[in-house]
């Protein structure tokens, strides 16, 4: 066991000395017991949100920095995003991270400088979408001229939805009103109100959108300020006009929606035609209707007056036709006898050509014809088969004789094979004094390492078997 030594000149208590750990735990009790938990202001450095979801970064001045770190718990009412560079005011309390002797402050909330939290968070999320392109004129979507019906996104309590129906009852009472009861601020109503829209917006009932809700403080608006609405304002569909708060309040929404609405009560005159300007619209078009067909039938009277001038009298057009027929009945007069006569001198000619052509002449002409033909298709069919009997005669000698041929000659082949094969033949290799030996599956023994002491094996010899029992192996 080692010994402490120390040097006697020196005076000091035993029970003064600490451990690491016991130091570093008394100056973290100090810490925390007498610095206070206080508001910063700095500008952050090297910050870093690892997996866990906490937040390390540094807060320095000019002068110093110190390390902070902000726990994911703590992180819940922050809605801006903080970056390396920005000046912010912190609220920490002081401790000693023991781990590693670090001084660090845990800290609390944060605010940038200059803006609140939500100001901030509004302008980086408005800031990102307009370089996403979300702002965009190209995406905006033109709204209908005939409307059916209207759907509110809003909340059924508040007062919106009683100014929209007021109006559009004064204004354009033929619209069906279709409200989707949303919470409209809170924790979770941007999701509430971005799922309402996708509904909407999927079953295609709805001409127009309206996103309304009453005026309010940042605070209340800020569902109205987050991604997940955008987003969902950007894909839908059907137009959407954007109502929200009053005149003076923006929100991200208002950016991106086709069409934006100071007010709920105006975005329900936006959205629809006034019933007054209908009427007088249609008694404009009910008087170009009656002047055009007052039009087309003076211009229809005036052509039927023009051709009744054109149109002969009924008496006058029949001696015109009459005078027709009398020259069509003397031409067809003529026509027809010229034809008669044309006719009958062609007749005339044909009967003379067809006395000088009589068919008892021409019959007894081809039977003499066909007795000759008969006659010497018969010598022909005669001498052709006389030189086919002569021809088969010879064919058939000739191969008579290449029969004969061919026998003798694998006759000699086969007393040739017969002769190789009984020098081959193992019942002759029996005869002169050698045998066989197999296995009882009739397999030739052809090594002593294909058998087994005790098996039975049958061996062949030139006048029989016989059956025998293993009982040594020897090798040669």
């Amino acid at each position: 066991m080692s010994q402490l030594n120390f040097d006697t000149n020196n005076q000091f208590n035993l029970d003064e000395i600490y451990s690491v750990s016991d130091f570093l735990s008394l100056c973290n009790s100090t810490i925390e017991s007498n610095i206070p938990t206080c508001w910063l202001k700095g500008e952050i450095s090297n910050l870093s949100r690892p997996s866990s979801g906490h937040w390390y970064f540094s807060l320095k001045d000019e002068n110093g920095q110190v390390r902070c770190v902000l726990f994911r718990l703590n992180q819940r009412n922050i809605r801006f995003n903080p970056e390396d560079g920005m000046e912010i005011l912190l609220h920490a309390a002081s401790t000693l991270y023991e781990v590693r002797g670090d001084f660090q402050l845990i800290v609390r909330n944060i605010e940038p400088i200059g803006i609140g939290n939500l100001q901030a968070s509004f302008e980086q999320l408005k800031a990102k979408l307009r370089n996403q392109g979300f702002f965009d004129v190209k995406h905006k979507k033109p709204l209908p001229k005939k409307v059916d019906t209207i759907g509110v996104i809003s909340s059924l309590n508040g007062a919106v939805i009683h100014d929209i129906i007021k109006i559009l009852n004064k204004r354009y009472p033929f619209a069906k009103i279709l409200l989707y009861d949303c919470i409209v601020q809170g924790e979770g109503s941007a999701e509430k109100l971005a799922q309402a829209l996708y509904a909407a917006d999927k079953y295609r009932r709805c001409n127009v959108l309206i996103l309304a809700r009453g005026g309010g403080s940042l605070e209340d608006l800020s569902s109205f300020n987050e991604e997940v609405l955008a987003k969902a304002i950007f894909t839908t569909a059907t137009p959407i006009i954007s109502a929200i708060g009053h005149e003076t309040d923006t929100t991200i929404a208002d950016f991106i929606a086709d069409k934006r609405a100071p007010t709920p009560s105006a975005a329900a005159i936006i959205a629809t035609p006034d019933k007054l300007e209908l009427l007088t619209e249609l008694s404009k078009l009910h008087i170009n209707l009656l002047q055009k067909i007052q039009q087309t039938l003076n211009n229809y009277k005036y052509q039927l007056k023009q051709l009744n001038l054109r149109i002969p009298k009924p008496n006058q057009q029949l001696n015109i036709f009459s005078q027709k027929l009398d020259g069509l009945h003397s031409n067809l007069n003529y026509y027809a006898r010229t034809a008669l006569h044309l006719n009958q001198s062609k007749l005339n000619t044909l009967f003379e050509r067809l006395k000088q052509h009589s068919p008892s002449i021409s019959i007894m002409h081809k039977k003499e014809l066909n007795k000759l033909v008969k006659m010497q298709l018969y010598n022909n069919i005669q001498r052709t088969i006389n030189k086919q009997r002569l021809n088969l005669s010879i064919v058939i000698h000739d191969l008579e004789k290449s029969m004969r041929s061919d026998i003798k000659h694998h006759k000699n082949k086969l007393s040739i094979h017969i002769v190789g094969l009984n020098h081959l033949s193992p019942l002759n290799t029996i005869s002169r004094g050698y045998s066989i030996s197999m296995l009882k599956d009739t397999k030739v023994l052809s090594s002593i390492t294909k058998v087994k002491i005790g098996e039975l094996i049958t061996t062949q010899l030139s006048d029989g078997k016989i059956y025998s029992k293993v009982e040594n192996i020897e090798k040669n």
